[in-house]
C-alpha cells in the first residue's frame, strides 16, 4: 500500500534548492509555482512543529520538470519548518529541466540538505551532469548562498568535464 504524504512536511523551497547545483544551472523557475507531490512505500512522521517525517521505499517527490527519486527520505522539522532533510539510495536522483535548456541530473548514495547552513552534501558515487558540464566525486558540498562547490575525500579525486563552447554561427 502507498501512503500519499501531506505536502506541509516538504516546502517547495527545499526541492528547488536541492537543484540548484551551480550558479548558471538555474532550475525551470516555473517549477516552483507547481504543486508537489509525494508517495512512498511506507510513512513515520509526526505532524507538529518539531519532528521527523521518515518515508521509505519507492520515494519519489516532484513538482513540475523536477523529479526526485529515493529509497528513503528523512524530513527534520523545527519551529514549523524542514530543517533539514536527508535522501539515501542506490542511488538518490534528482532531475530537473533548466531556464537555460537543457536538463540538469544528480545521483549519489546520499543527498543531505541542511537548511539552516544553506548547504547541500552530496556523498557517495556522486554524478552530476548537466549541459555547462559534468562533476564526479566521492563527497561534494555545495554552498548555495554563493554557489561555491568543494568536492573531494582523502584517497578519492574529483573529476570535472567542461565541454567547449559552441561556436557561433556566422552571420551571411
Amino acid at each position: 500500500m502507498r501512503f500519499e504524504v501531506a505536502m506541509k512536511l516538504l516546502p517547495p523551497s527545499l526541492l528547488a534548492a536541492l537543484l540548484v547545483l551551480s550558479p548558471q544551472a538555474g532550475a525551470l523557475t516555473a517549477d516552483r509555482n507547481q504543486p508537489m507531490d509525494v508517495a512512498a512505500d511506507y510513512t513515520d512522521a509526526v505532524l507538529s512543529d518539531d519532528g521527523s517525517a521518515l518515508l521509505r521505499g519507492n520515494v519519489e517527490i516532484s513538482q513540475g520538470s523536477l523529479k526526485v527519486r529515493a529509497a528513503e527520505a528523512t524530513l527534520t522539522r523545527h519551529d514549523g519548518a524542514i530543517s533539514k532533510a536527508v535522501l539515501r539510495g542506490q542511488p538518490a536522483t534528482v532531475e530537473q529541466q533548466l531556464d537555460a535548456g537543457g536538463t540538469m541530473r544528480a545521483t549519489a548514495a546520499q543527498i543531505e540538505y541542511d537548511l539552516g547552513a544553506d548547504v547541500l552534501l552530496l556523498t557517495g558515487n556522486v554524478h552530476i551532469d548537466q549541459p555547462e558540464g559534468s562533476l564526479r566525486g566521492e563527497s561534494v558540498r555545495y554552498h548555495i548562498a554563493n554557489g561555491r562547490i568543494e568536492g573531494g575525500t582523502p584517497g578519492s579525486r574529483v573529476q570535472m568535464r567542461i565541454p567547449p563552447r559552441q561556436a557561433s554561427a556566422p552571420n551571411d
